[in-house]
């Protein structure tokens, strides 16, 4: 067996070998004749199953066998002549050439390894910046905003008909051909007239409607309605208009320091004031970051560090680029890559720099938050996509399963490591 090794950068090395058949077969006969110790063959006594009957029966598994101990040999040679450790390696092994040949196999094996840098001279790249100011106004005026959507449905006192925008207090009952259908009617029912939440032609026959009186109006339900039964079905509704109703924002009090406050001792309309305040401050904040502070550092970071990036990592970073990419193509963007190699590289190669880019950014981050001593804990993560899954009205578990079989979680982790080691860097 000849094996040669060539170191092709800091992270990277190839191993280039040439197996004669010879050595290939006698692996072959080896992997046999301790096969033939433990199979069980009819016709012959357990343990001594003859080493040219077990290549008759598993020849094709004894030669795969045989060459996957090769593969393993050559890995093992081509690290130790190179001094590399296991933990340094990264990734699988990417077979650059496989040819089995008459004369035997021939392979060129590329590994990539973990990029070793000094971490040093960051403190230099972090960006003055100008702490936000929350002035007086936009802390009343969120105070406003607070208010108004802590209103109340209260019943307007005026005698008027009812107007597109008004909230009614309702009760109805809908019915096709004299017949009353289910689901079609209620009692004390709340509608924005305007809103859209009935079906079309519903909510316009209700504006110019008085109070307490009975009226029928008569709607079509759509084609597509989601019951076939009512699907296209000409209907009445007897409906009888109980209330008008306004919002009545909230006061801006002790009442609603204590409701917006609670587990707070003894709250008050300052206190509330002072939150808002800090809400304010840490959204400014967060958008100074996102739009602004962490782009400018990690550009400066990836400038600054120069190493070697592995190359199997870098590839997986153009898969995801690249699937991405096809997440955003047309039917037929994406049939003008099938059977079309070269249009493939083309957009594999327009996406390397913003791969190269992350990947390194991704082990900039890592050791700087060695370094820092950046950590997050697992149940950090839980919390936070439990956090995300309530503010956008998911199932937590159903959530957290989506990440975990689409291997996000790692990912994730990541983000928020390096939000927090820039935060801490930056002084936010």
């Amino acid at each position: 067996m000849e094996i040669t090794t060539k170191q092709l950068d800091d992270a990277n090395i190839q191993i280039d070998a040439k197996i004669e058949k010879s050595e290939i077969e006698a692996k072959v006969n080896k992997l046999a004749k301790e096969a033939g110790k433990q199979i069980k063959v009819d016709g012959f006594r357990q343990g001594k199953v003859p080493a040219n009957v077990v290549k008759q029966i598993h020849g094709e598994k004894l030669e795969q066998d045989a060459e996957s101990d090769i593969l393993k040999d050559i890995l093992d040679q081509g690290t130790k002549d190179l001094n590399i450790s296991v933990d340094s390696i990264l990734g699988e092994p990417t077979f650059k050439k496989f040819d089995k040949t008459d004369d035997g196999l021939e392979v060129s094996i590329e590994i990539s390894l973990r990029p070793e840098f000094p971490v040093e001279g960051y403190s230099e790249l972090i960006p003055e910046f100008d702490m936000p100011i929350v002035e007086v106004e936009e802390i009343e005026l969120k105070l406003k905003e607070i208010a108004d959507g802590n209103s109340v449905l209260t019943k307007i006192n005026e005698d008027r008909a009812v107007e597109n925008g008004d909230n009614v207090l309702m009760d109805f009952v809908g019915s096709i051909d004299g017949v009353d259908f289910d689901g079609g009617s209620a009692e004390d029912f709340s509608l924005n007239i305007g809103s859209g939440q009935f079906i079309p032609g519903f909510e316009e026959q209700l504006v110019g409607l008085n109070i307490n009186e009975e009226h029928i109006i008569t709607v079509t339900f759509p084609e597509d309605y989601h019951s076939d039964e009512l699907a296209g079905k000409e209907s009445q509704f007897k409906i009888t208009i109980k209330e008008i109703q306004e919002k009545v924002p909230s006061e801006i009090n002790e009442d609603l320091a204590i409701k917006l406050l609670q587990g707070e001792e003894n709250p008050t309309v300052d206190m509330l004031k002072d939150r808002v305040g800090e809400q304010i401050k840490s959204e400014k904040i967060a958008k100074i970051y996102n739009d602004e502070l962490k782009p400018k550092m990690l550009d400066a970071l990836i400038k600054h560090f120069v190493f070697a990036l592995p190359n199997n990592i870098v590839e997986q970073e153009i898969d995801a680029k690249v699937q991405a990419k096809a997440q955003t193509m047309s039917e037929e963007e994406l049939n003008s890559y099938k059977d079309n190699n070269e249009k493939i590289m083309e957009l594999r190669d327009s996406l390397k720099s913003d791969a190269e880019d992350s990947v390194k950014a991704t082990f900039i981050i890592d050791a700087m938050a060695r370094k820092e001593k950046i950590t997050i804990s697992d149940e950090e993560v839980s919390n936070t996509i439990y956090y995300e899954a309530m503010r956008n009205g998911q199932n937590p578990q159903d959530l957290m399963k989506q990440y975990q079989d689409n291997n996000i979680l790692p990912a994730i982790k990541m983000g928020m490591i390096e939000d927090k080691l820039l935060g801490k860097l930056l002084g936010l």
